[in-house]
């Protein structure tokens, strides 16, 4: 005659009740932090590029040098070789976008003007996402390969800007 199962293992088996549901508020909970904190990271880098004054004094827009108004120093591979880095512009061209003078921005860094608009849209997504308390518009389990090609989209971009820069003298 077989054993009588035992009622221990049984129970064992069973899931805890409301464990996972804890776990899914801690993470909904956490999620909504992270966005919230990316969004106020976006707002300090747009607000920066509205303190900037993006002008000469004769009204001409600049075309890079701008972040020195945040009391950073120059940059080191301009002082170096007299050649832009992949940076160079972009500060400048925030700066010149957010004031509406959108040739001017790509003039002096067109990729940084992309990422401009792109972390403008990403503002308003974690923003929205965040007040949700998900991920708005990417799929469950997809947020690593997003912000991957995102990344690696962008870096493509401001390489070959640069690339096209040290080309073009």
């Amino acid at each position: 005659m077989p054993p009588e199962p035992n009622n221990m293992d049984n129970e064992a088996v069973q899931p805890i009740a409301g464990a996972s549901d804890a776990r899914a508020a801690r993470t909904g909970k956490v999620i909504r932090i992270g966005l919230l904190v990316v969004a106020a990271g976006l707002v300090c880098v747009f607000a920066a590029a509205f303190w900037i004054n993006p002008y000469a004094p004769d009204g001409t827009p600049r075309t890079m040098a701008t972040h020195t108004q945040l009391g950073m120093p120059p940059c080191n591979f301009v002082v170096m070789t007299s050649k832009p880095c992949p940076a160079c512009g972009m500060t400048t061209s925030f700066a010149l976008l957010v004031r509406g003078d959108v040739l001017a921005s790509m003039r002096a860094n067109w990729a940084g003007t992309i990422i401009a608009v792109l972390w403008a849209f990403t503002l308003v997504w974690a923003v929205a996402s965040g007040i949700a308390g998900r991920t708005l518009f990417i799929p469950r389990g997809r947020g690593e390969l997003v912000l991957t090609l995102t990344v690696g989209v962008v870096l493509a971009l401001v390489l070959m800007r640069w690339v096209g820069v040290l080309i073009s003298g």
